[in-house]
């Protein structure tokens, strides 16, 4: 059982990674023109919220109580964060800083009505589909770095930021990277949005992964 546990909550902790890795991944590759968001919700979506849900009681059953705690906290941390976010984004989005509401957007390629436009049901989709993706970046960070730091959670947050304004979602939108055809508004509301994202998620993470152990830790529990 001391050879095979390692392995197995090693195991674990990778499918994890890569089913919360899916959600946020499914607006870029929409916007990349690979599919629909609402054909990648259904075939893609759904089944790693599935797999997701399953890795998380099997932590429970197999007694890996920290992988199991550290899935819960990152859910916790990554929603607190997303708040943070949604604040520093509503502002920057009020003042000119963002083309269009983000969440908004998201519910009406979700529900395909693009042509009819938002509903109430498609804008409530929209920022849960929002607030899950912060969830699932929440999972992978506390996953990755056990309790991390603020400062590390910071840099996790703008390197999130970055990567959206540098993803083809940027091109969709009409902004261009970095929202160089948009303005600085843009630039400057994405970044302090994440920034604000991730400096909530390594205070959160800190103070509930007391005792936890990072993902670079695990592996050394191989050899």
């Amino acid at each position: 059982m001391n050879t095979i546990s390692p392995r197995r909550k090693i195991l674990l902790i990778l499918v994890a990674l890569l089913a919360a890795g899916v959600s946020p991944n499914l607006f870029v590759a929409a916007q990349a023109g690979h599919s629909t968001l609402h054909h990648l919700a259904l075939v893609i979506l759904l089944p790693s919220l599935f797999v997701l849900a399953v890795v998380y009681g099997l932590a429970r059953l197999w007694g890996f109580t920290d992988v199991h705690h550290q899935m819960s906290n990152g859910i916790i941390a990554g929603l607190v964060a997303t708040l943070g976010l949604e604040l520093v984004r509503q502002i920057g989005f009020h003042m000119g800083g963002m083309p269009g509401d983000m969440p908004k957007l998201l519910g009406v390629l979700l529900f395909n009505r693009f042509a009819q436009g938002p509903s109430l049901l498609s804008n409530i989709a929209g920022y849960a589909y929002h607030f899950w993706n912060g969830a699932a970046f929440g999972v992978i960070f506390s996953l990755i770095f056990g309790r991390g730091r603020v400062w590390l959670g910071t840099f996790f947050g703008v390197l999130i930021g970055i990567g959206f304004m540098v993803s083809p979602v940027a091109i969709a939108l009409g902004v261009g990277y970095f929202g160089i055809d948009f303005g600085w508004g843009f630039a400057a509301t994405v970044t302090l949005a994440h920034i604000a994202y991730g400096l909530l998620l390594g205070l959160v993470i800190h103070r509930l992964n007391t005792g936890a152990f990072s993902l670079l830790s695990r592996i050394t529990e191989l050899f």
